[in-house]
């Protein structure tokens, strides 16, 4: 089993990139659809005790937040996975440009959250890292670029 960590700033793809890897293997977990970490922890743990792979779709910009799935991963006998959404402000703002109602953030959140990214380390303990690339185009548009990482 394996829980996949997301990390990267608002509008850079990680919810797409969900809908198109991993929809049809993996329970999405986000605090944008949940809204509070209790409720989070709940659906993770349920998650563990079925032994069902799982997504954590949010921005974890902080090495400690990270490292904390990492933790909870390993006493479940999960395997860690870190995917890094490595992508310029510019094209997180020109990609929530695109977006309509709920789904566009504030232009200040993205450049709040790249304010405080923490670029993941080996030293956070995941098993595979990998990064992850966009096209400048329209959020429907941009295609994914993965490749493994070893910062």
């Amino acid at each position: 089993m394996e829980l996949i960590v997301f990390c990267g700033i608002p509008a850079s793809g990680k919810t797409t990139f969900y809908r198109e890897r991993f929809l049809a293997t993996h329970v999405r977990v986000s605090l944008d659809l949940l809204k509070t970490r209790q409720r989070e922890d709940i659906l993770l743990f349920a998650c563990f005790a079925a032994q069902q792979p799982v997504v954590v779709d949010n921005t974890n910009p902080l090495a400690e937040q990270r490292t904390r799935y990492v933790q909870l991963a390993k006493a479940a006998g999960f395997r860690a996975v870190l995917y890094f959404f490595d992508v310029s402000t510019r094209t997180a703002v020109g990609r929530n440009s695109g977006r309509e109602g709920k789904a566009k953030v504030a232009n200040v959140a993205i450049f709040g959250s790249q304010k405080k990214l923490q670029r993941p380390t080996a030293d956070e303990g995941f098993d595979e890292m990998f990064r992850v690339t966009t096209g400048e185009r329209g959020e429907a548009a941009a295609a994914f670029v993965v490749e493994p990482w070893e910062p």
